[in-house]
């Protein structure tokens, strides 16, 4: 049986390439990036490539992240009374507690802090989920939750994270796993923060993106454990998002992922989707919204929600459904799906298959 389907309502997002949703939306959309050099340096001396957020007001450490996330927030919500801000649930994702040089007590102040930012108090069943990547999957369920069950109307998902301090690099470095000039399998570490306001649709509640199935499962071969890689914890966790969802993979228009330059998170991706898939598809392709942020850890599901939902609402989409997957470092995996709403990009994609389908018969 199909889970309830999640609304989104309105995004937030910051980045290395722009400090709102919109602006970011639309780097990402052109490629762009905002790579340079950081002033912390490999172990070898030479200084190592990051995407920082620049800020009107330079801060460091948690306060960055309480800024980059109340900034989110408050975008999510726009034009919402006062009154009903302090109604709405913010389900906050975050590193890892074993992260390398993660912020010390993040969890125990990070809430207080955005509501300091924010000036108003936030609702008492805001919470911070420390799981990195797939914490915003986790987020997702319990907002879910949350909707189905009436404690709420609407619910923020939430995520904000930081490569760039000096004992995270100096422990990736350490691990050979950032990139630099001497090391192509590695990543470029970034900073971003992204929100999504959700709710469950209705006739009183239109959207141009709705959330299907989520999926989760437990991966035997993790990052570094030698073992040979099958990704078994994927493909379980993929079938379980389309199980909820009600769809085959050959429903899915598209993909998109946290592929981040490594070429562990490439291989599963491409084991995953080489075991499931069982039919032909002229296109499958792949987005990565680490190709223009970096690395951004805990930020990424909502990042990716972000780019969704620009890309339905303004009708630039390739195809109205996409399976979004991602994982930790540790064995926790995790996948959704995503629907777009709007007629227009529902019309281009039947449009495009039947120009294809007719192109084929010609051909034959």
């Amino acid at each position: 049986m199909p889970a309830p389907l999640l609304a989104v309502l309105n995004v937030g997002m910051v980045s290395g390439v722009g400090l709102t949703a919109p602006e970011c939306c639309a780097a990402i959309r052109c490629g762009m990036n905002n790579f340079q050099e950081t002033p912390f340096a490999s172990a070898g001396g030479a200084p190592l490539v990051g995407s920082t957020v620049e800020l009107e007001k330079p801060c460091w450490g948690i306060a960055k992240l309480a800024t980059m996330a109340a900034r989110v927030i408050a975008e999510c919500l726009a034009g919402l009374p006062d009154t009903d801000q302090q109604q709405v649930p913010v389900l906050i994702s975050v590193a890892e507690p074993d992260r390398p040089g993660r912020f010390e007590a993040l969890a125990q102040v990070l809430l207080h802090d955005i509501e300091h930012e924010l000036g108003i108090r936030l609702h008492p069943h805001s919470r911070v989920i420390e799981q990195g990547r797939v914490g915003g999957a986790v987020a997702l369920l319990q907002a879910r939750r949350m909707l189905t069950e009436q404690t709420c109307a609407r619910a923020i998902v939430a995520g904000a994270d930081s490569f760039l301090t000096a004992a995270t690099l100096t422990a990736y470095d350490r691990d050979d796993r950032l990139l630099r000039r001497d090391n192509s399998n590695g990543f470029i570490p970034g900073e971003a923060a992204a929100a999504a306001l959700l709710a469950i649709p209705g006739d009183d509640v239109a959207a141009p993106l709705v959330l299907g199935g989520i999926g989760f499962a437990r991966e035997p071969a993790p990052f570094g454990s030698g073992k040979p890689l099958r990704a078994d914890g994927l493909v379980q966790a993929i079938r379980g998002a389309l199980e909820e969802a009600g769809i085959a993979l050959k429903d899915c228009d598209h993909r998109i992922a946290d592929v981040n330059g490594e070429q562990y998170r490439f291989k599963e991706a491409a084991l995953a989707i080489t075991r499931l898939l069982r039919d032909r598809k002229v296109r499958f392709s792949l987005w990565h919204p680490g190709d223009c942020t970096g690395e951004i850890g805990a930020a990424t599901l909502p990042v990716m929600l972000a780019m969704l939902f620009a890309g339905a609402a303004k009708n630039y989409l390739p195809g109205p459904v996409f399976l979004g997957h991602l994982g930790n470092d540790d064995e926790k995996r995790a996948a959704f799906v995503a629907r777009a709403t709007t007629p227009q990009t529902l019309a281009l994609e039947a449009e495009s298959e039947a120009a294809f389908t007719a192109a084929r018969r010609g051909s034959l």
